[in-house]
C-alpha cells in the first residue's frame, strides 16, 4: 500500500499546511531546540538504546526535531515524512542548528522502495507520538519498521494509548465516555476543523483529516507477525498534549487526569511505549 488514497491525501494536504503553523509555534518551540534544547522526553532516553554510533531511522518524523534531536545525541539520524513542506523545513533546520541528519520524502508504505538500500540495515526505527493513528493498515506498517531493522535492532514505539483515542472530547469534564471504534476499521474517522492543536488561533485552509485507531492488541501481534520479539510493552497515565480537554498541565509539559482527591487519577493509561527486537 504505497499510493495515497482520497483519505491520505486529505491528510497529506492538512499536514503540508500545518508545517509553517508548527514551525512557528510555541508548542514545538523551534527557538529552544535552535538554543540546545532535547525534544526528547527522559522517556525516550531510558528505553531507547543508547544511539551513539548507531543508525536510527525516524518514520513520520514531520518537520525533524526528534530525528535532529537523535543526531545531536549521536546517532546516526534518518527522518522520513511524506510532507514535502516538512522535509523542506527538516533540512533547513538541520542546517541552521548544524546538525548533520538526512531527510527523505516518502509515504510510510512507499519508505522501503524510497530508502532500498537500507533495508535491514538500522540499529533502531523509531516512532513517536500522533504518528499511526494516520495509517489503515497496522501490518503494513509492522512490516515496514522491521524490513528496516538489522538482526537484533529495536523497534521503539511511543504513541497515544489506543483507548485515548476511543474518548468522547465533548463529554462532561471528567466522564470517560467512549464514542469512537478501538479497533482498526476499513473506513476512517473523519475530522473537520479550522484550529490547529499547536496554534488554536490558526485558521486551517484544509479542514477535513481521516484516523484509524488500532488496538493494543492489533499492534503487539503486527509487530510480531513482522518478525519481532517484544522487550516490553509499558501504560503510561500522562502524556505530552492535552489529549482531554480537562487534562492538567504538570511540570515540563505533562497532562494528566485530575486528582481525584488530591490522588493522581490513574483509570486511564494515556500513552504507551513498546519495545521489540528484529529477531
Amino acid at each position: 500500500m504505497s499510493s495515497l488514497d482520497p483519505y491520505r491525501a486529505a491528510n497529506l494536504a492538512r499536514w503540508d499546511e500545518s508545517v509553517a503553523i508548527h514551525a512557528a509555534s510555541e508548542f514545538y518551540g523551534v527557538d529552544r531546540f535552535l538554543a540546545g534544547e532535547s525534544t526528547l522526553l527522559p522517556l525516550d532516553r531510558e528505553e531507547v538504546d543508547d544511539v551513539r554510533g548507531q543508525s536510527l531511522l525516524h518514520l513520520q518524523c514531520h518537520f525533524g526535531l526528534d530525528t535532529l534531536s537523535w543526531a545531536r545525541a549521536g546517532a546516526d539520524a534518518v527522518g522520513v515524512d511524506f510532507s514535502p513542506a516538512a522535509i523542506s523545513t527538516a533540512r533547513d533546520l538541520a542546517e541552521r542548528a548544524g546538525i548533520s541528519a538526512e531527510f527523505v520524502e516518502s509515504e510510510l508504505y512507499a519508505a522501503p522502495q524510497a530508502l532500498s538500500d537500507r533495508l535491514a540495515s538500522f540499529d533502531i526505527v523509531y516512532v513517536n507520538l500522533g504518528a499511526i493513528c494516520w495509517l489503515p493498515d497496522i501490518r503494513g506498517w509492522a512490516q515496514v519498521c522491521a524490513g528496516f531493522l538489522k538482526p537484533g535492532g529495536q523497534l521503539f514505539v511511543r504513541d497515544v494509548h489506543p483507548l485515548t483515542n476511543t474518548l468522547d472530547e465533548e463529554a462532561p469534564d471528567g466522564e470517560l465516555r467512549i464514542a469512537f471504534p478501538a479497533f482498526e476499521t476499513e473506513e476512517p474517522l473523519q475530522w473537520c476543523g479550522d484550529a490547529d492543536y499547536a496554534d488554536t488561533s490558526a485558521q486551517m485552509v484544509n479542514q477535513t483529516s481521516y484516523e484509524w485507531n488500532h488496538s493494543l492488541g492489533e499492534i503487539v501481534t503486527a509487530v510480531i507477525d513482522a518478525g519481532c520479539r517484544i522487550d516490553f510493552l509499558h501504560e503510561q497515565e500522562y502524556t505530552v498534549y492535552r489529549a482531554l480537554p480537562w487534562l492538567v498541565e504538570g511540570p515540563r509539559g505533562i497532562f494528566r487526569l485530575p486528582d481525584r482527591d488530591r490522588v493522581p487519577d490513574r483509570r486511564l493509561p494515556l500513552m504507551f511505549t513498546l519495545s521489540a527486537r528484529k529477531t
